[in-house]
């Protein structure tokens, strides 16, 4: 794109009204100019993009993805449900009712608590997913977890949405009637509804058409909530792996405990321990779960939180297997792939909490610097030499009264004495007394 500036005798032309209509053209061209540059510099830059929907973000440059949100979470494969184009009448509706009314199934996926529930529509996809499922269930509570029974104890049927209230609904009883007192008097009041103070447990699912409610039965409702719900008669451990991926289902059906599973997959694979204990590794409180007695294999489950940190195998005359290898995690992750940390070079292990090193094998940990890496100071050439612990003199012992005879004590002579003469000396002789007293001394 190319700018064309008038001449300089029509740029100091007094301006008039076309000059300024060119002079605002003129300033239009130059803003779409700038913002121009401003998108394909944002363009050139890499940007991160997470699909609400199915909860995948990517890197916009590369395309590629860098992180999921739980299997769990994910959206859910669209049902294949023939629908009819006739509209429901009220003899269907009332046999749809007496026959999903009290109806008992297994949840398939996490249900939020909360007045507005998930949305399934027929044949299609589910709302919220991904992040935003994953935030409703944090900010408003589990009510069911995948593998829990669930009752079908309301059904509302509207004009183009069934509401299906589980386990009692999200919402009080009598809601309305909470707000009314009866009573004689404004000192006498009593309210309507009493003793009913337990807060609801239930959840919500609307399962959403087109235009109506066609005609249906029983059992195509129950295969259009099959993402949601099974109806199929099942065993809890059967209706709780069936979330589950293949071999995760498989390793709870075989009794194996991995080393990332839950505390609800343990006790779904191996059943409640012979024994617990509570105990502390540095700075990290955890529970062994033991499982057999000797001379049989003694199984040690380690869990902390929630979570399976460690697995160890011991046999009658063997040495113990361990494991430690997270083997869960990428099992759970929408793309299906492990997370090793080991076979990243640019992945970098973060430790929580105090860091012991071992001063054979680890250098110390620098001290603090608000200097950049590599940056040199100019009183970093002045070679200050290195600092040595402080040698203190050695103090002299204090002297004895005649141990040096060449220092003369101060202390006064006796009457009539003279202090003998050096003899250390050689040449000098005895001094001379001193003069009586009144005598002149010579010249």
């Amino acid at each position: 794109m190319s700018l064309l500036f008038p001449p300089q005798e029509a740029r100091l032309a007094p301006l008039s009204l076309g000059n300024a209509s060119r002079l605002n053209d003129l300033r239009l061209v130059v803003s779409c100019c700038a913002v121009a540059a401003l998108l394909l510099a944002g363009a050139a830059t890499a940007q991160i993009t997470v699909d609400t929907k199915t909860g995948t973000v990517k890197n916009g440059s590369t395309g590629k993805a860098v992180s999921t949100v739980d299997r769990r979470y994910q959206q859910i494969q669209p049902t294949h449900v023939p629908l009819t184009k006739s509209e429901l009448d009220t003899k269907t509706r009332l046999e749809l009712i007496r026959v999903l009314q009290s109806e008992q199934g297994f949840a398939m996926r996490p249900f939020p608590a909360g007045h507005r529930g998930l949305t399934l529509a027929a044949n299609g996809t589910l709302d919220p997913a991904g992040e935003d499922y994953l935030d409703m269930v944090t900010s408003n509570g589990l009510s069911a977890k995948p593998g829990d029974r669930l009752v079908l104890t309301d059904i509302k049927i509207e004009r183009s949405i069934i509401v299906f209230d589980l386990n009692g609904g999200p919402d009080r009883k009598h809601r309305f009637l909470r707000h009314v007192q009866i009573g004689a008097g404004p000192d006498v009041m009593g309210p309507v509804v009493q003793g009913d103070d337990q807060a609801p447990v239930g959840a919500r699912l609307s399962l959403t058409f087109a235009d109506h409610v066609p005609e249906l039965t029983g059992a195509d409702v129950k295969a259009l909530l099959a993402p949601l719900i099974s109806f199929d008669l099942k065993a809890p451990i059967e209706a709780y792996t069936d979330t589950l991926p293949t071999k995760l289902k498989e390793a709870i059906l075989n009794h194996h405990v991995l080393v990332g599973m839950s505390t609800n997959m343990v006790l779904f694979a191996k059943g409640q321990p012979d024994g617990k204990s509570r105990e502390m590794d540095g700075q990290m409180p955890f529970e062994e779960w033991i499982y057999g007695k000797p001379p049989k294999d003694v199984e040690f489950v380690r869990i902390n939180g929630n979570r399976v940190i460690r697995v160890e195998l011991a046999k009658m005359g063997e040495t113990p297997v361990i494991f430690t290898k997270d083997e869960v995690e990428g099992l759970m992750r929408t793309d299906g792939k492990p997370l090793d940390a080991n076979g990243d070079p640019g992945t970098r292990i973060a430790k929580v909490g105090d860091v012991e090193r071992n001063p054979d094998t680890q250098a110390p940990a620098p001290a603090p610097s608000l200097r950049n890496p590599g940056e040199k100071l100019p009183t970093d050439s002045q070679s200050t030499g290195v600092m040595r612990p402080v040698q203190f003199p050695k103090q002299k012992p204090d002297p004895q009264p005649g141990a040096n005879p060449d220092e003369q004590s101060d202390a006064p002579q006796p009457a009539g004495q003279t202090a003998p003469a050096d003899a250390s000396q050689p040449g000098q002789g005895k001094q001379p007394a001193a003069p009586p007293a009144g005598a002149s001394q010579p010249n």
